[in-house]
């Protein structure tokens, strides 16, 4: 079984492909607000599924971290926005200090792929 890494850094590969699953590495936004923090990840994350042969309906989970659980509401609307109805991945979400003081979300993402 092959395992194919794309845009392949010295510490990580933003997407690492295996057996059919593409696993993307945490995606992160410097933007000001929660939601917009969100949008932006949201972003990412679809350009990223793109390069793995994928898309948010074959989102298998996601992980979510927050800076605050009181943004909570806040990425909450932006991502039930932007979920495909009926296609909702397996998802967590918890408090966590992230790599740098202004971030305020972090999302991990599991997909299906070709």
């Amino acid at each position: 079984m092959t395992i194919t890494r794309i845009e392949t850094g010295q510490r990580a590969s933003r997407i690492v492909k295996h057996n059919g699953t593409a696993y993307l590495c945490g995606q992160v936004s410097d933007a000001a607000t929660a939601a917009d923090q969100t949008r932006e990840i949201l972003t990412k994350i679809e350009d990223l599924l793109a390069k793995a042969g994928s898309d948010k309906t074959r989102i298998l989970q996601c992980v979510i971290w927050l800076s605050d659980m009181a943004d909570f509401a806040e990425m909450n609307a932006v991502w039930d926005a932007w979920v495909p109805e009926g296609h909702a991945p397996a998802r967590a979400c918890g408090e966590a200090k992230l790599a740098r003081d202004i971030l305020k979300v972090e999302m991990i993402v599991t997909a299906a792929c070709d």
